[in-house]
């Protein structure tokens, strides 16, 4: 059990950091380090370690990054964050408008590639527009972690609960419920992060930017949102998320009509290599049983399911999350759901907590990392500091999520939608 602990110990200090210095490491390779030193030291053996790759889960994964990399190819992440970046008047405007597109990109696409994609953008304008970076690249990875709430494809941990909730709740009753929680909490994130750069945001119009506007290709761009339409339409109608999004991206290869390996190049392969090393360093920690202890010593309170035992496992999630970060914690933690009172609540409020968890520290989640990492100097920042606006925004859209989940249910909308 020791060696376990220790090898995913050391696995979690290459991925909170940029990189291990001493061994050259950056977070893909730490993973799959990780998970064979998991093997090496018998947490798991070769065979349970194979098991342990969902392959569900990377290929929804696979599916999505696909089409959102046909949508990069199209320049569409790049023209729609260009029109808000260079036509908002004032530094306000320009964050508000900042988060709902980054927001609302992330709503069905994986939010890291969205973070790749904009965090250039972001402090290009900012640099030029001669604004504080801070409060952009902030607004930037709280909007991408609270757009990619509303729906399992959103982020990975989603992608992980929406096949471990097997259709109860479905894609569609899921996004009934968080689709207002997403908006509001984008709007609080905003107003929040508006109120915590009062002094450093500029009043009055904005200098004058130019940045080079991305040519778009209107014709790749329209075929690549009808491979999203499709995969969402499909998730809607009951097909399994891992083959809706990867017959999505299939036919969209077909009918590009541009040359695979464009597309192809532009996919975060890293990011599959990522979560398969890390299925198999999280099931060696599970297989010792630690976190079940957590999760053990607040069973009794989680079982009352009335609002107690709700905010005893949000608390729960929410801490985990930042012990571990958001997608290992949620691997390990949807095992916990089918015990609890009502599971189809279970996973939406697990989806919801880990999301939201990731806005409270700089490793809640990898989308915090990757915003920070790819700004390059301009995005150091310390992890007080980092906390000092994360715990804000974190709280106050807890607040605000719950308590519309709160007046749902209170209104019976889960009963509508059969949960």
């Amino acid at each position: 059990m020791t060696a376990a602990v220790v090898v995913f110990a050391l696995t979690y200090v290459v991925i909170a950091s940029r990189q291990l210095t001493i061994l050259r490491l950056d977070r893909p390779a730490g993973a799959l380090v990780g998970a064979v030193a998991m093997v090496v030291a018998g947490g798991l053996s070769l065979e349970g370690a194979l098991a342990a790759i969902d392959l569900h889960v990377l290929t929804l994964l696979l599916g999505v990054l696909l089409v959102a990399a046909y949508l990069q190819e199209a320049q569409l992440f790049r023209y729609a964050s260009y029109l808000v970046l260079t036509r908002a008047r004032s530094a306000r405007s320009l964050l508000w408008g900042l988060t709902f597109v980054a927001g609302g990109l992330s709503a069905l696409l994986v939010n890291d590639t969205v973070c790749l994609v904009l965090t250039p953008l972001v402090v290009a304008v900012a640099v030029e527009a001669r604004l504080p970076v801070l409060p952009y690249l902030l607004a930037l990875a709280g909007a991408t972690n609270l757009g990619g709430v509303v729906s399992y494809s959103g982020n990975p941990q989603n992608m992980m609960i929406g096949q471990a909730a097997g259709g109860h709740p479905s894609f569609a009753e899921y996004l009934a419920l968080t689709l207002p929680v997403g908006i509001a909490c984008l709007v609080a994130n905003a107003a929040v992060l508006t109120w915590l750069f009062r002094r450093e945001l500029p009043s009055g119009p904005l200098a004058e930017r130019s940045p080079p506007k991305p040519a778009l290709d209107r014709v790749l761009a329209v075929k690549g949102l009808g491979a999203l339409a499709l995969f969402a339409g499909l998730a809607l109608a009951g097909t399994s998320l891992a083959g809706a999004a990867i017959t999505a991206a299939a036919l969209l290869i077909l009918m590009a009509r541009i040359p695979p390996r464009r597309a192809l190049v532009l996919v975060d392969w890293q990011i599959l290599l990522f979560f398969a090393g890390l299925f198999v360093v999280v099931d060696g920690l599970r297989a010792t049983g630690l976190l079940e202890r957590g999760f053990h010593a607040v069973a009794p309170i989680v079982a009352r399911g009335d609002a107690l035992g709700d905010a005893a496992f949000v608390g729960l999630t929410v801490i985990g999350s930042n012990l571990v970060s958001n997608v290992p914690l949620v691997m390990i933690a949807v095992d916990w759901i089918p015990s609890m009172p009502d599971p189809a609540w279970g996973y939406v409020m697990l989806a919801v907590a880990s999301t939201l968890a990731g806005n409270l520290t700089l490793m809640g989640s990898v989308a915090n990392i990757i915003v920070m990492e790819t700004a390059g100097p301009r995005g150091e920042i310390g992890f007080f500091r980092f906390l000092r606006y994360g715990a804000v925004m974190t709280a106050v859209s807890l607040v605000v999520a719950f308590a519309i989940l709160a007046i749902e249910r209170l209104l019976g909308l889960h009963r509508l939608l059969g949960l």
